[in-house]
């Protein structure tokens, strides 16, 4: 005879139940590593954040791994990317080593999601695939042997070949973000236009391009020492099988609670980005407090209350 509870439902229907939930619960759990420890911004400060972020979506559960400091033992640096479902970048430093460096193209091009923030663009200038992978990048000597500018002019996205460094940015102020891109999975049910914290606003990146997908634009204004051009500041790249999602918004220059990432135009995107990096598809919603065209949005605990 079947045994019931209080309510004469079957035990065994009621335990087979519980392992069918515990089981959708972990499917639907995405692991995270944050790919850190050298950076010429405070990794210290910002991969835990990151962290915390991810976390704070409920999609994610999220680990760092750290590299050296320095070039001595980067040869032992392996993070097991395959036991991940998405990749999150926020290293600028010594070069890995070569089975580092094949283990993450064979990832990305077998499928896995790649999140690239902010100086994480400044990396491995001379690792074509690497540069394929993050789309355009800045600094360590990137010229137009690198590839082109990408800008959006005249209502539609220019690849502009002129010679010229790779890479710049002027005084950090607060910018606005326009969404060129409304359909796609992270920016779809987002305001078209929204402002961001005060933040370094990259520009004048260049690279290979290939396969880019430019979501969202900001203007780099000459008064705040920019390029005079709408610039990409969110877009996404498809190497392989692999989906990057790459942000250039995040700088952190030391402060204990950088206030780019306590903007909810951060926090969102880079959650939302996370997740179509590593599923294809976006499930979370656009908080009530998302920023507007005229108003900045902070969560100081960086979660919304």
């Amino acid at each position: 005879m079947n045994s019931t509870n209080s309510k004469g439902v079957p035990l065994l229907l009621v335990t087979l139940s519980l392992i069918l939930l515990c089981g959708i619960t972990h499917a639907d759990t995405l692991k995270a590593v944050i790919v850190t420890g050298q950076n010429n911004h405070d990794w210290k400060t910002s991969s835990p954040i990151i962290k915390q972020i991810l976390e704070n979506s409920g999609r994610f559960t999220a680990e760092l791994a750290i590299s050296p400091e320095n070039a001595e033992g980067m040869e032992n640096f392996k993070p097991d990317f395959s036991a991940f479902d998405v990749v999150v970048l926020d290293y600028n430093g010594v070069s890995w080593c070569e089975e580092t460096k094949q283990a993450f193209v064979d990832y990305v091009k077998n499928g896995g999601g790649v999140v690239v923030i902010h100086a994480a663009d400044n990396a491995f200038p001379d690792w074509p695939e690497y540069n394929e992978i993050i789309g355009l990048g800045g600094w360590g000597g990137r010229n137009e042997k690198d590839g082109p500018y990408v800008v959006w002019r005249d209502g539609q996205i220019v690849r502009d070949d002129r010679p010229g460094p790779g890479g710049g940015h002027g005084r950090q102020h607060p910018w606005t973000c326009i969404n060129r891109n409304t359909e796609h999975p992270v920016t779809r049910g987002l305001p078209e236009t929204w402002m961001h914290a005060k933040d370094e606003l990259y520009h004048g990146l260049r690279g290979p391009a290939k396969n880019l997908t430019v979501l969202t634009t900001a203007f780099s204004d000459k008064e705040t020492g920019g390029s005079d051009e709408h610039e990409p500041v969110l877009f996404t790249i498809e190497y392989g099988d692999g989906r990057i999602f790459h942000t250039v918004l995040g700088h952190a220059g030391g402060e204990p609670d950088p206030l780019p990432f306590q903007c909810v135009g951060f926090i969102v995107t880079l959650q939302r980005g996370a997740e179509w990096a590593a599923t294809g598809e976006v499930t979370q919603d656009v908080p009530p407090d998302f920023p507007t065209a005229d108003t900045i949005s902070v969560w100081k605990d960086y979660k919304p209350k």
